[in-house]
């Protein structure tokens, strides 16, 4: 994904959350069409940054980057509770 395009599509969540309340929009569960930032697999990882910026990670993505994104981050929306390996 071009930068142009990342940061486009941030400003438009950013105008959503911005016009719906915030917080309560941010809390919202990420669904199938939610892409990681970095690679394109489903997201799992929903971060908000200080300046409104909103940052989606799957769940690799997300250990990778978990300890600087919890120095920096308001919030951390994280559903990776429901990747659940099959018992054998």
């Amino acid at each position: 994904m071009s930068v142009s395009k990342f940061w486009r599509r941030g400003a438009g969540r950013r105008r959503e959350r911005d016009e719906s309340g915030g917080a309560k929009a941010f809390a919202m569960s990420l669904t199938a069409a939610d892409r990681c930032d970095r690679c394109g697999a489903r997201a799992y990882v929903r971060v908000l940054l200080p300046n409104f910026l909103e940052l989606l990670f799957c769940a690799h993505h997300n250990r990778q980057y978990a300890v600087e994104l919890t120095k920096i981050a308001v919030e951390i929306h994280d559903e990776t509770g429901h990747l659940v390996r099959a018992a054998a």
